[in-house]
This record gives structure tokens, sequence and C-alpha cells, in this order.
């Protein structure tokens, strides 16, 4: 079945397809960019692929103005991240590292 949540009309007032995997964990995913500067992200997209050898993977949309995300950029361009468990207590510091900053 294919269903496709931007068109048509389910009455919800969001898209429900960020609730097709519940619960959906919050990972922080830590880059550094080949300037030496340190990049803090959450993303909810993100997932181990499997164990030998260990990979893990996150996806990332562009941000509000069409670009790549920091954490992309960086990752792509040194060859790494570190996935970081964003735990119930972190919740606050979570919010706000979601918000979109300048690179």
């Amino acid at each position: 079945m294919f269903y496709e949540t931007r068109t048509n009309n389910h009455g919800l007032p969001y898209d429900p397809f960020k609730s097709c995997v519940t619960p959906r964990p919050i990972g922080w995913i830590s880059t550094i960019g080949t300037d030496g500067i340190n990049n803090l992200a959450p993303y909810s997209q993100f997932q181990n692929l499997t164990f030998d050898p260990p990979y893990v993977m996150f996806s990332a949309n562009q941000n509000t103005e069409g670009h790549r995300k920091d954490s992309v950029v960086n990752a792509e361009a040194v060859g790494e991240f570190v996935y970081n468990m964003a735990t119930y207590d972190l919740r606050e510091a979570v919010n706000i590292s979601a918000q979109e900053f300048p690179s």
C-alpha cells in the first residue's frame, strides 16, 4: 500500500509520517567541521544498520534556506560523526539545540 501523507486529506494538524515509528528516540549527532568547530544537533531519523561491521546512519533534510545541514557537511568532509543518546533529563538542551543557528 502507498499512502502519500502530503496529498491525502488525513485531517491531522501535522504530517502523520513522523508518527509511523514510535517511540522515536532522539539522538544528538556531533560532528567537527574542517575548521575545527564542533557541532551538535538532534536527529530523530537515525538507525543502526548492522553490527559486523558496525554501521550507524542518520538522515537529514535541508535547512529552511534549502541548504545542506552542518551535520551532513561536516560528516562528509571529515568522514565521521558520533551518535549521542539524548536522554529525558537533557530534553531542554535538546530542544534548544534544535534551533537553526548560523554555521
